[in-house]
């Protein structure tokens, strides 16, 4: 097996996080996963905020939904990377949506999340993706402009615990032949 699938298979959502900073050189290489994630046209629409003020992140933590397993995780890691999308550029050519889905920046910023997770998982640090959450709040504590959507927080740094793999589906499941 590929050091590629070894990190698509033992990636896992960390919600608890140990105190250590994340270096530096960890992050821009993470960033550096993001710049190279592909997107339509190469219109790399992401825009990311690197969170580590612990004001900040306070600020987040309240806006994600209290029941959300995340939600701790917001404020208790050393850093909160906020996935930013700029609207009316991926999807688009001269202007108009080209495919009946419209606006494509979530698929491109799936993509350059990804990325981002395998990369942090690839250093030995641990990501979740918070997505449940009160979007315009946290972009509003951000600063982020109205040309831009805040899609989701990924706290970022050293695993306290790593869980299982949770179940998953055989390939049996969702995978078809030819047809439907």
């Amino acid at each position: 097996m590929t050091e590629l699938m070894d990190a698509i298979l033992e990636r896992r959502s960390i919600r608890k996080y140990e105190p250590q900073p994340v270096p530096d050189e960890a992050l821009d290489k993470i960033l550096e996963a993001v710049r190279f994630a592909p997107s339509w046209t190469n219109c790399q629409c992401w825009d990311i905020v690197v969170v580590k003020d612990e004001a900040t992140k306070l600020k987040l933590q309240e806006t994600v939904a209290p029941k959300n397993p995340a939600t701790k995780a917001v404020a208790a890691a050393p850093v909160v990377l906020a996935v930013c999308g700029r609207r009316g550029v991926s999807g688009y050519y001269n202007g108009k949506a080209s495919t009946k889905f419209g606006d494509w920046y979530m698929f491109d910023l799936g993509m350059a999340t990804q990325n981002l997770c395998l990369a942090a998982h690839d250093l030995g640090l641990g990501t979740v993706v918070v997505g449940l959450l009160d979007h315009d709040r946290a972009a509003a504590a951000l600063n982020v402009p109205e040309t831009h959507d805040l899609v989701v927080l990924v706290p970022l740094g050293y695993p306290a615990k790593r869980p299982k793999a949770p179940k998953r589906k055989s390939a049996g499941e969702f995978v078809h032949q030819d047809l439907f």
